[in-house]
């Protein structure tokens, strides 16, 4: 059974508990953030956005309230990379809680180092999510008290000073997450025969319409413009899968591991595609059906 993040099955009684994790809002509350994800990211010119934007500058489209002026017509101006960027939480975290609701435009001395932080923040968010996800995982239950100090470790990180969050080394704490994560990848595909390692793979472009990707490793896989059509991905690991433009209409990805909704968003899906009951069908989905 594959629950929201924030909530687990205790092994003990099947009720559900809640990991320390869930005092952290892990989906992005874009009211109580300063548009860090419109300022501290740079991106270039391309299918994705209409303009080049260097790191820490604003975008040509932020109001002085922090609002999108083109928060409706995204897609049609051009920017379509911002429709499906999720910084699980990050943003209100580093804005109310790490810089206690300071404005970086009031507050112009902070600006830097909180641009700095934010995508630190984003990161521990995003392995909050995974770890979250994994204490769901029945079949993982050996892992849970592991998996319980990894989570309660990287929400300690998570509340640390603007200092100490900049000097984090987050690449080792993945990494060692990441030990935990593909572990529990492991046992839950286990039972799945002739599964696939797609793990790293350059698939960009690939036809893979109607695969048999059961309990496939396709973590860290580029299926950018990958033809995934009617694909079975039941129980594939997708961590880290970039499906930027790939076409998943009429794949099954129910039970896929680790699976989160940006990654839905830059897809091509519609109506036929299965997701997980956590995740929802974007609305760009709809509209090209």
């Amino acid at each position: 059974m594959t629950l929201e993040p924030g909530t687990a099955e205790a092994p003990e009684s099947g009720k559900p508990v809640t990991p320390r994790a869930t005092t952290l809002s892990l989906r992005a509350d874009c009211e109580s953030c300063f548009a860090l994800c419109c300022v501290a990211p740079a991106f270039s010119a391309s299918a994705d956005f209409a303009v080049n934007k260097p790191a820490g500058q604003a975008c040509p489209n932020l109001q002085a309230d922090y609002r999108c002026g083109i928060h409706t017509r995204l897609r049609q101006q051009g920017f379509r990379g911002c429709t499906v960027y999720d910084c699980l939480g990050a943003g209100q975290r580093v804005s109310q809680v790490t810089y206690g609701g300071q404005d970086w435009r009031r507050a112009p001395r902070t600006a830097q180092q909180m641009f700095e932080v934010f995508p630190i923040m984003r990161d521990l968010h995003e392995l909050l999510w995974y770890v979250t996800e994994a204490l769901t995982l029945q079949v993982a239950r050996p892992l849970r008290g592991e998996l319980r100090r990894a989570l309660e470790e990287t929400e300690r990180l998570t509340g640390q000073s603007p200092d100490d969050l900049r000097e984090l080394d987050v690449v080792a704490h993945r990494r060692n997450v990441n030990d935990l994560l593909l572990a529990a990848s492991e046992l839950v595909r286990a039972g799945v025969r002739l599964k696939k390692d797609h793990r790293g793979a350059d698939l960009i472009g690939a036809d893979l319409a109607g695969a048999d990707l059961r309990g496939a490793s396709l973590r860290g896989t580029c299926l950018i413009g990958a033809d995934l059509s009617g694909a079975d991905m039941r129980l594939a690991d997708v961590i880290g899968a970039d499906l930027r433009g790939a076409d998943i209409r009429g794949a099954d990805l129910t039970g896929a591991i680790f699976l989160i909704q940006f990654q839905l968003d830059a897809a091509k899906g519609d109506s036929s595609t299965r997701v997980p009951s956590s995740l929802t069908h974007p609305a760009h989905w709809l509209d090209q059906d």
